[in-house]
């Protein structure tokens, strides 16, 4: 059975803490490591009623998006609303993990798995985040140690490119030295000219491994010289960052996408409102999981026919779907809670593939969405100035 550790280290494999924005509280809020986990309740929130189902199903962990302590505290006494919610985990002997904005900008990440609900395909972020810059080391080295030397450094930290590793690019060639007093040469004498039949091995480095995989070089080399190259790279946009834009596998109008969304993702009092002209053709189609509000005009410019987020606010909507004549565009808003809810289904079938049956892993059901009552307007097709 899996300890508290052991899952830890996997959602920080997916949801790595460091991506997470400054102000967020990310990571174990209570718990400790060394427990086992048998079950696991996955929530948006960290509120009465998710608490409480993960202690009605003996669950030993609660995992969720949104931080129960966001917002910096000096304790958490059982008298106040989060440290009730702390003491009732707690003696519960449940643990409580965030991943947030950490999550969102994951590759699979919230957003991906809202444009997964919607059928969106050829997903790119929509604010993209640059990639850690890989260096490049070239290395000459005789043809008869390439491969002894490409595994050493491999093992060191290079090669690797996505999920691939050991990646390497050789070419074959002749060196030519001539050891000078004082050298022991591996090959060759002193005072002697020498060509010896060499492979060049190029292969890319994290800089955060260059210092393993120059000590590598120098050890696994039978040179006591080694000659090489290590060029600094630069970032290149990656695939992770904050919302996704892709397309429709056929256009529709925002009057069938609006519709879509509301069948789509999870119901809620709020519903899905729509602002622009309801017969207007969509295909390109923007999602921000979340309060997305931020990034309209990041989508309009990027081509998007339709952005669909949430708590978008009046000013912002006026903008998108007025002011830019033949450039407007339009705006789906829906439930923050709905928004990012479909990422639970996704985080879940990764668990069970990781842990197979030795931890049952429930998502919860609840409806955490905090909107509980909606009136329509008398007039359903209000007069427009």
């Amino acid at each position: 059975m899996p300890t508290l550790a052991d899952i830890i280290t996997v959602l920080d494999g997916w949801f790595d803490p460091v991506w997470a924005e400054s102000w967020d509280a990310v990571g174990l809020v209570c718990g400790d490591p060394v427990e086992p986990v048998e079950r696991m309740v996955l929530a948006v929130d960290a509120v009465p009623a998710t608490v409480a189902e993960t202690l009605a199903t003996r669950s030993q962990l609660l995992f969720t998006h949104h931080p129960l302590l966001l917002s910096g505290v000096h304790g958490v006494p059982a008298d106040d609303p989060k440290g009730a919610l702390v003491h009732r985990l707690v003696t519960g002997a449940a643990a409580l993990f965030v991943a947030h904005t950490n999550a969102d900008v994951a590759e699979p990440g919230v957003s991906d798995a809202l444009a997964g609900r919607l059928g969106l395909t050829g997903l790119r972020p929509l604010q993209a985040l640059p990639g850690e810059p890989l260096d490049k080391l070239v290395v000459f080295v005789p043809r008869v140690d390439a491969q002894r030397l490409i595994d050493a450094l491999a093992g060191a930290g290079a090669g690797a490119l996505g999920d691939y590793d050991r990646c390497a690019w050789t070419t074959e060639g002749t060196g030519t030295f001539r050891p000078l007093t004082g050298a022991t040469p591996a090959i060759g004498k002193v005072g002697r000219v020498e060509q010896v039949a060499e492979t060049r091995v190029e292969m890319v480095v994290p800089p955060s491994r260059r210092a393993a995989v120059l000590a590598a070089l120098r050890a696994a080399h039978p040179y006591e010289e080694p000659a090489f190259d290590l060029l600094a790279g630069v970032p290149l946009p990656s695939g992770r960052g904050t919302g996704r834009i892709g397309e429709l596998a056929e256009p529709m109008t925002l009057r069938g996408f609006t519709a879509r969304a509301a069948a789509q993702l999870p119901g809620t009092t709020w519903g899905v409102r729509a602002a622009g002209d309801p017969d207007r053709q969509v295909r390109t189609v923007a999602v921000c999981g979340g309060s997305g509000g931020s990034l309209a005009e990041r989508a309009r410019r990027a081509g998007a026919d339709v952005y669909l987020t949430a708590d978008l606010k009046h000013h912002a909507a006026v903008e998108a779907v007025t002011e830019r004549g033949a450039g407007a565009m339009a705006l789906v808003d829906v439930a923050h809670w709905a928004s990012e809810a479909p990422w639970l289904d996704e985080v879940a079938d990764r668990l069970r593939s990781q842990f197979g049956t030795t931890v049952e892993v429930r998502v919860s059901r609840r409806v955490t969405d905090p909107w509980t009552l909606h009136t329509p307007s008398p007039e359903t097709s209000p007069k427009r100035t």
